[in-house]
């Protein structure tokens, strides 16, 4: 496949992108394919990598039919000279349990997604103080059906926050809504902002083990996954490798690079907006 970078960059209709997909993986490298085809480039003018450039998708929209089923986390083919975007033993042994199932922080972080998910709250009116998950887990047991049962990662004060580096640097994820239906749960989530390569295959694994263990602590069957954003995109330093991965050439360039050697930290922008 080509990407017409000319056709692209004269566009001037908003373009939603509807994927489909059975498993983690296979989303995943749809979501390449798709913003190397479709993805809209431009300079970063705010936050992570603020000056440097990505292509970016209008807004996407993502169904998972089957999340728990096939790999966790994407793999790469053998014989492409790419690192894969992040490791299996990174998800389930630090990202799952330090950033989603943790409420602390590290020294110099300003938060983390943990610290909102598990944020005491209390309801004078029955004198009972839970975290957000637990009056999640507790709502979706007592009455399944609700609508009500959404885990807020945002919040007003995230205009303003900053990073270690001083760059503006809110939360990407903002929540996650729960829906119970079928005899399953189902997760939506919303980002903001979405680094395809270097975050969505360790948030999409983490999030899946959390959906995991609140559907076991309901007692019902886990579900399908909706995520949605209108900032998923890929930076310029990991460009080359999204080539590789999903065979999309430049549409002027006149021969495929070889032995390209991507170098990308995994585990590395876990949170990059």
């Amino acid at each position: 496949m080509e990407r017409d970078e000319a056709a692209i960059q004269s566009r001037n209709e908003f373009l939603p992108v509807r994927i489909n997909a059975v498993d983690l993986p296979d989303s995943w490298f749809q979501i390449i394919r798709a913003i190397m085809e479709k993805g809209y480039r431009y300079p970063v003018e705010r936050g992570s990598y603020e000056g440097s450039q990505r292509i970016e998708l209008d807004f996407a929209d993502i169904y998972i039919s089957s999340p728990g089923s096939g790999l966790l986390v994407p793999d790469i083919p053998p014989g492409m000279s790419i690192p894969a975007p992040t490791e299996l033993s990174y998800v389930e042994e630090d990202y799952f349990p330090r950033y989603l199932m943790s409420s602390l922080k590290a020294e110099g972080e300003q938060y983390t997604y943990g610290e909102r998910i598990h944020l005491p709250i209390r309801d004078d009116s029955l004198g009972v103080t839970r975290t957000q998950i637990e009056w999640a887990i507790d709502m979706l047991k007592k009455t399944p059906g609700t609508n009500q049962a959404t885990i807020e990662i945002a919040q007003p004060t995230d205009m303003v926050v900053r990073g270690q580096d001083n760059h503006n640097d809110p939360p990407c994820l903002r929540l996650i809504d729960c829906r119970v239906r079928y005899g399953k749960l189902y997760f939506i989530v919303y980002f903001r902002s979405w680094d395809a390569w270097g975050g969505y295959p360790a948030n999409m694994g983490g999030l899946e083990l959390l959906k995991r263990y609140m559907a076991d602590e309901i007692g019902i069957e886990n579900g399908g996954f909706v995520a949605c954003s209108k900032g998923l995109h890929i930076y310029k330093h990991a460009e080359e490798a999204a080539k590789i991965r999903t065979y999309v050439l430049d549409k002027d360039a006149s021969k495929k690079e070889e032995g390209l050697t991507v170098r990308y930290q995994v585990g590395a922008g876990i949170d990059v907006g």
